[in-house]
This record gives structure tokens, C-alpha cells and sequence, in this order.
């Protein structure tokens, strides 16, 4: 979905996989010889091959642009080269890997800014990145797999992408593929096939990537529609017309607070509606200690906040249910989101739970708890 009117600006190709393996570097290189042999200008800016044989076959007779060197502390890394490609200006330029993380002393700290630069010249780009890679699936991926992704990109950079191709295989044929040695070298593969690529992982990421390529193809379908005609005939012609919904989550500066960002992102996206956090503080609590751990989790919130494109209020309150209706009514809010409470303990217990007062003070907003399936898992395995 490429909201970008700007007809300069190059067209970007996603290959979308669920894990490394499926074969999307492969679908790259193979579209780029395709492109080629139709009469484009086509450079390798940058391929990561592992070392798999076939992915280095594949690339035989693609022009490939040399790595920038970097050293950095005594070591020396190699990236993708910017200003080589800008210089060499092709008019498609194939990028591997859009969620990697830059060598340190780079203009840019990830790769997708510079594929970002790269676009802005003109030049169209393919790329490849795994669904776990996406910001807001960050803490679903960690509870389905159990390991946590580092490298993360904003979901809006998907989302922008003029098109986006799913690479798919079965659980049981990308097993098959890692225990052939395509995948990892022969002393990872035990490894891998006890953690990451066991096929109950596999399949819930595979249904993750199958779901999130379906929200696109909806979240375009939803832009386009509403384009044609006036409001009258498209109402008229049974277009759905947008219901103007808007998200809130209330949040707390603590570690835990992003898993319910993460969450209520994902519902501002299926909803198409935009998403502010709230976070009720008490008077005069927003003077924070620099280095206390509340005051790193805010600026955690916010960059989290920017990545995603959201947007983080920050309002001192006694009460925290009359300041979040006060701020729902402000600002149109439709939904309210917060987390689970823990169980109330002493006198605290005689008093009306938050959601049941955010119900009473802002009437006709839908209120949600978010569950925490971690929480519920701790719970499941103590009893």
C-alpha cells in the first residue's frame, strides 16, 4: 500500500517469508533476472547468501555493486553502499535483508532507511525481510517461539511498499529443507530443529505471515474503494464507508507496557484507526529521575510510539478513570484499551474496578482489557 503521491519516488517489492529458508532471496534474485532480461538496468546492491550454494547460483550474472567497508573498534564490517548505488543509479536495485541492522559508523543505523534514500532517488528496489521482523509482532512472536527478535522494522514501512509478495513452504518441506543442510551449516541444525524450527513454531508463524499479507491486501482494498465517486454514490453503490473510529490505550512507564502497545497497534490497523497512549500520571509525577527505571521506560514508550505512528499523551491527574474519559471526549475516542489489573487487595477491593468506571464516565466507548498471555502461562504452570 503506497500512500507516497510521489511519481519520482522508485517502487519497492517486499519478499515475505516466516522464517530463513523459505526461499526468498531466491524469488528476488529470480525476478531481478527476469527484469534484466526484459531490458532494465538491474546491480545487486547488497545479497546475503550464508553461504547456501543455490542462492549463489541463482546470482551468477546479476551485477553486483561491492560492500562498504567500515572499521570500527578494531573490526571491520561490511554494508551496503549508498552512495555507490546512488552514484551508479540503476533502475533496479536488489537489497537483502530489509530488517538488518547497519555496521556501526554508517550514516544510517538500519538498512531500511537506506533503502528509504535509495527510493527518494528514483530507483525501485526489491527486498526481503521475515514476518518476525515486523515492530508490532514483536512480543507475539517471543511467546510463539520463545525467542526474541532483535532487529525490528515499523510496520508502516510494509505497509508503504507497492507490493508485497509472500514466499511460502510448509512447516513440514522447510524442516525437510534444514535438515538437507540448505538452510544452516551441519552444526546448527540440532539446534535450530529444537528451538526455533520446531513445526508447532513454524506453523503459527506461517499462519502470522499468511494474516498479516491478508491485512494488507484488505488495508488496500479499503484505500482504493472509498476513492471512486462521490460520498453519495459510493453509498449508493454499496461501497463500506469508513465508521471514523479512533484507539486509546492507557499505559504505565514500565517494561511491560510495550506488549500493550504492540497490541493495541495491531487493533488500530485492523480497524484502520489511528492510536494514542495515554498515560495518567500523578500531579507532578512527570518530573522523573533521568536514571530511574520509569524514566527509561518512558523513553522506551516513546520511541516505540514513533516507530509504530503513534501518539503518546502525557496528563498529570488525581484519578485516572476522570482523566481518561476527559481525554477520550477531547479526542473522539472510540476504544479504550488497557491491561489486566492485578487483583485488588484490602479496602481497594470495595471499589468500583477502572474499566467499570470507564464505562459509567465515558459512555458509548468501548472499553477492552488486554489480556497478558505471559501472565497466563505463569499462572497455568504454578498450578
Amino acid at each position: 500500500m503506497m500512500l507516497d503521491a510521489d511519481p519520482a519516488r522508485g517502487h519497492l517489492k517486499v519478499f515475505l517469508g516466516m522464517a530463513a529458508g523459505v526461499g526468498k532471496t531466491v524469488r528476488m534474485l529470480d525476478e531481478g533476472r527476469a527484469e534484466l532480461e526484459a531490458g532494465r538496468d538491474v546491480v545487486i546492491g547488497l545479497l546475503e547468501t550464508h553461504g547456501r550454494v543455490e542462492t549463489e547460483r541463482r546470482a551468477e550474472g546479476l551485477e553486483r555493486l561491492p560492500r562498504r567497508r567500515m572499521t570500527y573498534r578494531g573490526t571491520t564490517f561490511e554494508d551496503l553502499d549508498v552512495p555507490a548505488v546512488l552514484a551508479r543509479k540503476p533502475e533496479l536495485c536488489l537489497i537483502d535483508e530489509l530488517a538488518h541492522t547497519n555496521a556501526p559508523g554508517l550514516d544510517n543505523a538500519k538498512r531500511y532507511e537506506d533503502v528509504g534514500l535509495i527510493l527518494d532517488a528514483g530507483i525501485d528496489v526489491l527486498s526481503t525481510m521475515n514476518v518476525q521482523h515486523l515492530e508490532s509482532l514483536n512480543d507475539k512472536i517471543a511467546e510463539l517461539s520463545g525467542v526474541r527478535v532483535r532487529e525490528t522494522v515499523p510496520d508502516t514501512l510494509l505497509a508503504r511498499a507497492d507490493e508485497i509478495v509472500l514466499v511460502d513452504v510448509t512447516p513440514e518441506a522447510l524442516v525437510d529443507r534444514l535438515r538437507a543442510g540448505k538452510i544452516y551449516p551441519a552444526e546448527r541444525i540440532d539446534t535450530a530443529l529444537n528451538n526455533f524450527f520446531k513445526v508447532e513454531n513454524l506453523s503459527a508463524l506461517r499462519e502470522t505471515a499468511l494474516r498479516q499479507v491478508a491485512e494488507n491486501v484488505e488495508a488496500r482494498r479499503v484505500e482504493v474503494e472509498p476513492t471512486v465517486g462521490t460520498r453519495e454514490e459510493r453509498v449508493d453503490a454499496g461501497v463500506p464507508q469508513a465508521v471514523g473510529e479512533r484507539l486509546l490505550a492507557l499505559i504505565e512507564p514500565y517494561p511491560g507496557a510495550q506488549r500493550l502497545v504492540r497490541r493495541a497497534w495491531r487493533s488500530a490497523q485492523r480497524l484502520s484507526a489511528p492510536l494514542d497512549l495515554l498515560w495518567v500520571a500523578p500531579p507532578g509525577g512527570t518530573q522523573l529521575d533521568e536514571d530511574s527505571e520509569q524514566a527509561r521506560s518512558l523513553h522506551a514508550l516513546r520511541q516505540l510510539a514513533s516507530v509504530l505512528g503513534a501518539t503518546l499523551l502525557v496528563e498529570e491527574g488525581d484519578d485516572v478513570a476522570t482523566t481518561a474519559a476527559r481525554v477520550a471526549d477531547e479526542r473522539g475516542i472510540t476504544y479504550i484499551l488497557l491491561g489486566a489489573s492485578r487483583p485488588a487487595r484490602g479496602l481497594a477491593r470495595l471499589r468500583e474496578p477502572l474499566p467499570m468506571r470507564l464505562v459509567r464516565l465515558a459512555p458509548g466507548v468501548d472499553v477492552r482489557i488486554v489480556a497478558d498471555r505471559t501472565r497466563m502461562r505463569g499462572r497455568k504452570g504454578a498450578s
